[in-house]
């Protein structure tokens, strides 16, 4: 299937599985936690449930990689596969503060690369997607438009840090780098202001895991920014149990500069 295709089935298919987290969010709130200590919900599994069967129709030669489905996480990755997490920001999820900062993520993954993402936020109704060649696109409301990282601001760069695991370790770096202003917002909602020109940079020290991040860096990367380890070198997918180390995400801000 086309990109342009396969990021509009998907756009349906992430709508879909958000209206199941709303009816959960909106009635039952109970988690269970699971082996590693983090909390599931029937929202996490409704989603995934239907996320696996469209991408079963749609495209039922290229193999998934999902966070509920635990088998599929020592699985060796082809060099072409998905990345699904049908619920991320569960935490934020939980907490129903009215910010709704948690989202449904699909990707698709060739040769280590992120090469489509779709973040749904249900909550906020807002929706990106991208594609390698193709662009980045936000719909939110309806209303659909372009999207692309910014250059940095004359008043300097702002960055945007986990809200449920900000760390020494990111304070440090962000104090290396002097970057003063801060945003913060759960989820893989982070990279997507980042491509859409909200932010500039995105540190991550702490554990995260590739369907954390694959779509919002799908997305960010169609939008023109960059996802790197710290010291510069290829952010790439498919590692070992699929865990990520960290990162520096970028939108206009770039990583050898300490100012912009």
């Amino acid at each position: 299937m086309e990109t342009t295709n396969l990021l509009d089935e998907l756009a349906q298919t992430a709508r879909v599985a958000g209206q199941a987290v709303m009816r959960v969010y909106e009635e039952d709130h109970a988690a269970s936690l699971k082996h590693d200590g983090s909390p599931v919900t029937k929202a996490d599994q409704s989603a995934e449930a239907i996320i696996l069967r469209d991408l079963e129709r749609m495209e039922p030669d290229i193999h998934v990689v999902s966070e509920e489905n635990t088998e599929s996480h020592f699985s060796t990755p082809p060099s072409r596969f998905f990345l699904v997490d049908p619920l991320d920001g569960t935490k934020e999820f939980l907490k129903k503060d009215g910010h709704g900062c948690f989202t449904v993520n699909i990707a698709l993954i060739e040769q280590g690369i992120p090469v489509l993402g779709i973040v749904y936020a249900p909550a906020l109704d807002r929706m990106f997607m991208g594609g390698r060649g193709v662009g980045a696109v936000e719909t939110t409301n309806g209303v659909q438009k372009e999207i692309r990282i910014r250059p940095c601001p004359s008043t300097g760069p702002v960055a945007v840090a986990s809200s449920s695991h900000r760390d020494m370790e990111t304070d440090s770096w962000l104090e290396g780098n002097r970057i003063e202003q801060t945003r913060s917002i759960g989820s893989s909602l982070k990279f997507c202001l980042l491509a859409s020109g909200e932010v500039d940079v995105y540190p991550r020290f702490g554990c995260t895991m590739e369907w954390d991040t694959a779509a919002g860096d799908a997305v960010l990367r169609a939008a023109g920014g960059t996802v790197t380890t710290p010291d510069n070198q290829p952010f790439l997918y498919g590692k070992s149990h699929y865990r990520n180390g960290p990162f520096i995400a970028c939108g206009g801000w770039s990583i050898k500069q300490s100012l912009c």
